[in-house]
């Protein structure tokens, strides 16, 4: 087992979110110099600065909104590749190995894990001190790599995915496009807005249900 590591990320950057325990517990790791520590579960604290890095160059805050920066997307992309996901649990990993049709889905042989090493190494460990043009150019030579085509994937799931994956922090990824979370009914809402519009506050499954759920990525691998 490896040390833990941790991603120091300044406080305001994540929307004033909670961060939470394995056992679904919210807490906050709060520096005197006003910035969050965040536990890593797969990623290097330069691991994750890099895809970090990365992916606010994908899905970029601008004047319209934030981006993957304000999100987390870094902590969601860690839970899922430190989960069953990451090491392919689910996906048929014998050969052979071919290239094929889209419609198959990826074909290689390296599992996400393994993906996110070869692509990291690539980009470079100093990737994320790299004026953004650089970065921009790096990205773009690797647009055609699996690499580059899983990071955009997470990159968008960690932006509008439920918080409990890590992502969405704050829910700012649902308020910037206006979804107001998995709400089961509109029972209480029916008759209230007659001529105005609705537009209720986005709520994560967590608050919907009034009770801690569990994520997917927890399970043992």
């Amino acid at each position: 087992m490896r040390r833990r590591e941790f991603l120091t990320i300044p406080a305001g950057a994540l929307g004033g979110t909670l961060l939470y325990t394995l056992a679904r517990e919210p807490f906050r790791l709060q520096a005197q110099d006003g910035n969050v520590r965040v536990p890593l579960r797969f990623f290097t604290a330069g691991e994750a600065r890099v895809i970090a890095a990365a992916s606010e160059r994908i899905f970029p805050s601008d004047a319209t909104g934030p981006g993957a920066k304000e999100a987390g997307v870094v902590i969601y992309i860690d839970r899922q590749l430190a989960g069953p996901y990451g090491a392919d649990k689910y996906r048929y990993t014998k050969g052979p190995f071919v290239e094929s049709v889209p419609e198959h889905g990826y074909q290689g042989k390296e599992n996400p894990r393994e993906t996110y090493k070869q692509g990291i190494a690539k980009l470079g460990v100093n990737f994320d001190e790299l004026p953004v043009e650089q970065q921009i150019q790096k990205l773009q030579s690797m647009e055609n790599t699996h690499f580059f085509q899983l990071l955009r994937a997470h990159t968008v799931e960690g932006m509008f995915s439920d918080p409990m994956h890590g992502g969405n922090a704050g829910l700012i990824g649902w308020q910037l496009v206006g979804y107001p979370g998995p709400r089961m009914n509109n029972k209480a809402d029916v008759d209230q807005h007659f001529g105005t519009e609705f537009r209720p506050k986005p709520a994560s499954l967590e608050q919907i249900m009034r009770r801690p759920a569990k994520p997917w990525e927890d399970e043992k691998v």
